[in-house]
């Protein structure tokens, strides 16, 4: 008897339970806010796909549109860096040589010194000072000769920023390079002042720049997008290049920072050098050159990455592309290609996705950030991902390296004030006619689910409401 009222009870709660989750779920499967939001965007559900699959499931719980290829945008960075974690390992890292070719004595290099890049995703202007110093420290005061940079380890790609939205000198178009110094881009402060140009100061300070500045303060304007209200162009005449700022600043912004690319690698670095080099007391009366290390130069010091462990949260948190085109790169250089190519580092992680048994047959990679009109992937194979990478010994670096909703990273500012806050970690994805999230969301009892959300639409943009209610829905009702 008291076996047959438990079953009655049981049976009833499951009931109630399907009947207030049925109660927020439309009849096309989505729930009823996410579909509300879709609709107030004029989002078509055919231009959304959706999977949502509990960790410890074979299945996913529901699925629309899984299977179609879809752009990802920067979703498709959790490939490039699952493939990186599982084929490299955590502790993985890159190596910054220098070698000098030529008498070094008392202090005087009688010669060149080469700087032999390995990739490094993240030799940051910090780390550069910090080995200079060592530099110094191990003795070498003056350089009579020229500093040779050897980039040989990665191909050199022809610029396609204009190509792809046109703004050469965003900080997201920088190129890869194996000797990549503090993402090829410097950061200006503007300091606002009334009935004056803003006040500027330059990080890192490049010691072969001209800094013009015919900044305006406009003391009307409201802030808003105050970078499209500005304009930089660098121009290059012998061994200084001048940089150029225009356009109107508004002094209801007050302080900002405006990062810059730089459009030549190799002045870049000299610029770099020779500010640092003097700021240590050393002396260097050379110019900046392309060229191998020779067979007889000697290694004399050696700068260490941090961890591919570090790097990949850094990668995805701020979803740098540049340090994900590394990575990828990277991947063809431990494939065995050098000069490593994009379509080396698509070849590794397709041979690892075969090995893994993870099928993709949409897949479509460019560069492995999602920095592309041309990648494709589907949810189902997002989905899938994010399953073998729960399941794997990198787990805990892959998952770390997420966004944290409404804490930290791309998803700092999203899904405030709400429960699912600080329960989900998810990387995001934005391109004009893009907009994506993959990742892990756990629910209100404790179970963890795999969520992915990738819409294609020019009105994309528009998502995010109902994609942070798909967060919300997957966290107060699980699948």
């Amino acid at each position: 008897m008291k076996t047959m009222i438990f079953m009655i009870t049981l049976r009833q709660l499951i009931c109630a339970w399907l009947l207030s989750w049925a109660g927020a779920v439309t009849a096309g499967g989505l729930p009823a806010p996410v579909a509300q939001a879709l609709k107030a965007a004029e989002i078509p559900r055919s231009a959304v796909a959706v999977v949502v699959q509990a960790v410890d499931s074979r299945r996913p719980q529901w699925a629309m549109n899984a299977d179609k290829a879809m752009n990802p945008a920067s979703t498709m960075k959790l490939l490039t860096t699952f493939a990186a974690l599982d084929l490299l390992g955590p502790a993985y890292t890159w190596q910054t040589q220098a070698f000098v070719n030529g008498s070094l004595e008392n202090g005087v290099l009688k010669g060149a010194l080469f700087l032999q890049g390995g990739g490094d995703p993240k030799l940051t202007y910090d780390h550069f000072a910090r080995w200079l110093r060592e530099m110094r420290q191990r003795g070498l005061r003056e350089i009579r000769g020229d500093l040779v940079l050897d980039r040989h380890v990665f191909a050199l790609e022809a610029s396609d920023a204009r190509q792809f939205d046109h703004e050469t000198m965003r900080p997201y178009n920088v190129l890869p390079d194996a000797l990549l110094l503090n993402f090829n881009a410097i950061s200006v402060q503007l300091l606002p002042h009334a009935a004056q140009s803003p006040r500027l100061s330059i990080e890192p300070a490049l010691g072969n720049l001209d800094l013009v500045n015919q900044l305006r303060s406009d003391d009307h304007a409201e802030c808003g997008d105050w970078r499209e209200g500005l304009r930089s162009d660098v121009f290059t005449s012998g061994a200084v290049d001048r940089l150029v700022l225009g356009g109107a600043y508004p002094l209801a912004c007050g302080e900002q920072r405006w990062d810059i690319a730089f459009p030549d690698h190799s002045h870049f670095v000299l610029g770099v050098f020779r500010s640092l080099w003097a700021e240590l007391g050393g002396s260097f009366s050379g110019s900046v050159r392309e060229g191998d290390v020779p067979p007889d130069a000697r290694l004399f010091a050696v700068w260490p990455s941090p961890t591919l462990g570090e790097i990949v949260r850094d990668m995805n948190k701020y979803s740098n592309n540049v340090m994900a085109r590394q990575i990828f790169l990277t991947l063809g250089v431990e494939a065995g290609h050098r000069p490593a190519r994009p379509e080396d580092g698509a070849a590794a992680i397709q041979a690892w996705l075969t090995r893994r048994g993870l099928k993709m047959p949409e897949l479509v990679l460019e560069n492995g950030a999602g920095l592309s009109r041309q990648e494709r992937i589907s949810a189902a194979s997002l989905g899938r991902l994010l399953q073998a990478a729960w399941h794997s010994a990198v787990m805990p670096e892959f998952m770390a390296s997420l966004p944290i909703a409404g804490s930290d990273g791309t998803m700092k500012k999203r899904v405030q004030g709400q429960g699912v806050a600080g329960q989900a970690h998810i990387k995001t994805g934005t391109l004009d006619g893009v907009k994506s999230m993959a990742g892990y969301v756990l629910d209100q009892h404790g179970r963890r689910w795999v969520v992915v959300c990738l819409v294609n639409h020019p009105r994309a943009a528009l998502a995010g409401p109902a994609m942070d209610a798909l967060l919300q829905a997957v966290w107060e009702h699980g699948g």
